[in-house]
């Protein structure tokens, strides 16, 4: 089959849900049986989010091979439950750094760089390098909104690619807002006709409409949308808010957006096999009964979107266990010795989530100590593995002056410190651990049971390591390495046996979470804080 290419843009303000509405679509085609692949360009000069701070982009997703990439790519992950890589994230950044290392190595031939065609060309080579890969579909997530100059030279290039390709074979969807009056419940439509027509003033017409709405669209409404946005009728595609995140794709199928989008690409409009995505919707609709309560304890908590993964995969846990889950954020440096208790106690898990820096940290470590002599459940994920050693390494060994060497470089005790193949790495950015690595689980451990196997592939994103020297006392008091990488050399997690249910993992969990397929170890935090809920009341 001839690769086909869907362009996805958005107008009016940021925020619209482009990104839901391209990983929706995704689904939609990959239930008709289409192979399909997302992928996302961000106009910022930045080669990737990986230096920025959370508060920027929200998390830093991790792909399979190592890509530090937006956020955007763990919806099309936890979506379409396709393993994208770093093809799949594009950003300004990456495409200048390609280019300009080109010019140096006299690839141009003497020509001015000039951005058409040079940045264009770079941007389409970015797009078409899917034609060898085992790809029917490629959906493409322009990111900011129509009109910015940053994402010119991305729209450029799009239409472009709707030149040099047969029309079927290019769809483009534009995602905008139909915003109403407070008082009147009116719809307007006149923000939409003003983005398609900055879109159109730029060389492209957009194929389909996805409006995003509060209230349905009159038909008249759609009517006029159509006559003035130069659509058919049956490509507005009204997109409502929706109480399940996950429920979207199911919507936009009964809005007809997988139909009209076959159509126009002039595919076999296959009957979608939806059944699955159906009974997990139906599924988390009926769960009820007294929520679990959990705890976020980090230092980025302002902005939900900084532990994005991590919230979605903690509602997974809940699906499977069949429960509703409460989401709290703790700022760590609140937290101290005198106020754990008040802060922590009402709560029926906790986690601690990856980070940098020392901000922060003490607060961490007195949550762990809290947890661990309580018996309340706890997951400790990349730094929250790290600082469950220290406090464990402080508190049940009795050692002195025990820390990380990112935060304290001259402790006494360093039970956590820099990788050696990180010591002679001057440059921050795609420099870590990242990526998926192989971690054997041990026999009879906690770890084992959840995940069923022996061996599991993990991905990972961190430059510190535990400290082996200190394995020995360590496991010897109670703290057990319940993984380690194939060469036993990184111990990869963490667990004490006889606690309710306290595991720690260096990797990140919360990146091959989905929602039907649920990551253990959130699964099984789950499943202990509802026990432990159940039996404290």
């Amino acid at each position: 089959m001839k690769t086909k290419y869907i362009f996805v843009t958005g107008g009016v303000v940021s925020g619209l849900g482009k990104g839901i509405t391209a990983a929706s679509l995704g689904r939609l085609l990959k239930n008709r049986g289409y192979k399909i692949v997302n992928q996302k360009f961000d106009p910022y000069i930045n080669v990737d989010p990986g230096t920025m701070s959370p508060y920027e982009h929200g998390e830093v997703f991790v792909t399979e091979d190592g890509a530090e990439t937006d956020l955007d790519l763990g919806h099309y992950e936890r979506f379409t439950d396709v393993s994208l890589t770093r093809n799949s994230s594009v950003t300004t950044g990456k495409i200048y750094s390609e280019v300009i290392r080109k010019e140096r190595q006299g690839a141009y031939l003497g020509k001015t760089v000039q951005v058409i065609p040079h940045i264009t060309n770079e941007i389409k080579n970015n797009i078409y390098q899917f034609k060898d890969q085992d790809v029917d579909i490629v959906i493409t997530e322009i990111g900011g909104t129509v009109g910015d100059i940053e994402s010119l030279p991305f729209m450029e290039a799009i239409r472009q690619i709707g030149l040099e390709n047969d029309k079927e074979d290019v769809a483009y969807v534009h995602v905008t807002l139909l915003p109403h009056i407070f008082g009147t419940n009116e719809l307007k439509s006149k923000p939409t006709q003003h983005s398609v027509k900055e879109l159109q003033s730029i060389g492209i017409k957009p194929d389909i409409l996805v409006c995003r709405t509060e209230l349905p669209i009159p038909d008249d409404m759609k009517q006029k949308i159509a006559m003035f946005c130069n659509v058919r009728k049956e490509n507005v595609i009204e997109n409502n808010n929706a109480n399940i995140l996950y429920e979207v794709p199911l919507m936009l199928e009964k809005q007809g957006l997988a139909v009209q989008v076959c159509k126009h690409l002039q595919l076999e409009n296959v009957e979608p096999k939806n059944e699955e995505w159906e009974k997990l919707i139906k599924k988390i609709k009926n769960i009820s009964g007294n929520p679990v309560k959990i705890a976020i304890v980090g230092k980025y908590v302002r902005l939900e979107d900084a532990y994005l993964s991590v919230v979605e995969s903690i509602k997974h846990g809940g699906f499977a266990n069949n429960v509703p889950v409460e989401i709290s954020f703790i700022n760590s440096e609140t937290i101290n010795r005198e106020n754990v208790e008040q802060k922590i106690s009402k709560y029926d898990g906790v986690i601690v989530p990856g980070g940098f820096g020392n901000r922060g940290i003490e607060g961490k470590i007195e949550t762990i100590k809290y947890v661990r002599e309580n018996n309340i459940p706890f997951l400790g994920i990349c730094l929250g593995m790290q600082m469950a050693v220290i406090e464990y390494a402080r508190n049940v060994l009795n050692l002195p002056d025990v820390n990380s060497t990112e935060i304290s470089p001259d402790c006494k005790n360093p039970v956590i410190h820099l990788m050696n193949e990180q010591k002679n790495i001057t440059k921050k950015g795609g420099t870590m651990r990242l990526g998926c690595y192989d971690c054997i689980l041990e026999d009879g451990s906690l770890a084992q049971k959840l995940f069923k196997q022996k061996q599991i592939k993990e991905r990972h994103r961190h430059r510190y390591e535990y400290n082996n020297e200190y394995k020995e006392a360590l496991e010897k008091n109670g703290l057990m390495c319940s993984g380690k990488s194939p060469d036993g050399k990184l111990v990869e997690m963490v667990e004490i046996p006889n606690h309710n249910f306290f595991i720690a993992s260096q990797f990140h969990p919360e990146f091959t979470s989905r929602p039907d397929k649920p990551h253990p170890l959130f699964v099984g935090l789950i499943q202990a804080a509802k026990k432990y809920m159940e039996e404290k009341n």
